[in-house]
């Protein structure tokens, strides 16, 4: 096995967090992400050129997202997120880039919403939003947004069965040291806690005063 291949064999979250220099970063859905605060959109952009070379430098291109209050950067190797030790090595050079100009992480804010549609057994609804969102298929389950904008479509069957009634629900992948808060937060507006509780580590369905279910998921950030 060459260097280069061994660099984009995947990498579980928790080995990711092991790397030194990711202290910054948190695995949500669909990949590794940081944030840094900045304090005008010229500074940012700057920080961007930062990130450009350090993408050159690893061989392995992150998506960026720039407004004045700072950039966001998600990092992953395959399309349905999993990550390399070429991601981890991109993470510790963006964040060695940031420290060098003084900006500051800021995980707080980092979250990934997706839409998890139940469907009946033996029905595939996917052509349906695919043709609507203009999304393409990774998997059996997912659709995404070609350009990882919008959020991402999970597609899981209805238990019990009720054909004929389409069902949705908010999945949030946040950090997993956010999660609690975030759960605590909706309980103190009229939420509930569906179930037993915890359904995975750190992750939560909770349901609104009208009964909107919402998945908070921190389980990307630790689980392998």
């Amino acid at each position: 096995m060459t260097e280069t291949e061994e660099a984009f064999l995947q990498l579980q979250p928790d080995e990711f967090h092991a790397t030194g220099g990711t202290d910054d970063w948190r695995v949500l859905f669909w990949g590794a992400q940081a944030f840094y605060r900045t304090d005008s959109f010229a500074q940012a952009a700057a920080f961007v050129g930062d990130i450009a070379q350090a993408a050159a430098a690893v061989g392995h291109d992150p998506d960026v997202d720039v407004r004045p209050e700072g950039v966001a950067i998600k990092t992953f190797t395959r399309a349905d997120g999993a990550l390399s030790r070429a991601d981890a090595d991109l993470a510790v050079a963006v964040s060695a880039a940031a420290h060098a100009r003084g900006l500051v992480a800021d995980p707080s804010v980092l979250s990934v919403v997706g839409i998890a549609v139940a469907q009946d057994a033996g029905i595939d609804v996917r052509p349906f939003f695919e043709s609507v969102f203009g999304y393409v298929r990774v998997g059996e389950e997912d659709l995404i947004d070609p350009l990882r904008r919008g959020p991402h479509l999970w597609f899981h069957e209805l238990t019990p069965p009720k054909p004929g009634r389409g069902r949705t629900h908010i999945d949030f992948s946040v950090p997993r040291d956010v999660a609690g808060e975030r759960m605590q937060a909706a309980l103190a507006h009229g939420g509930r806690v569906v179930g037993d509780g915890e359904i995975m580590p750190q992750t939560w369905t909770v349901a609104s005063p009208e009964n909107h279910g919402v998945d908070i998921a921190g389980w990307a950030d630790s689980m392998a």
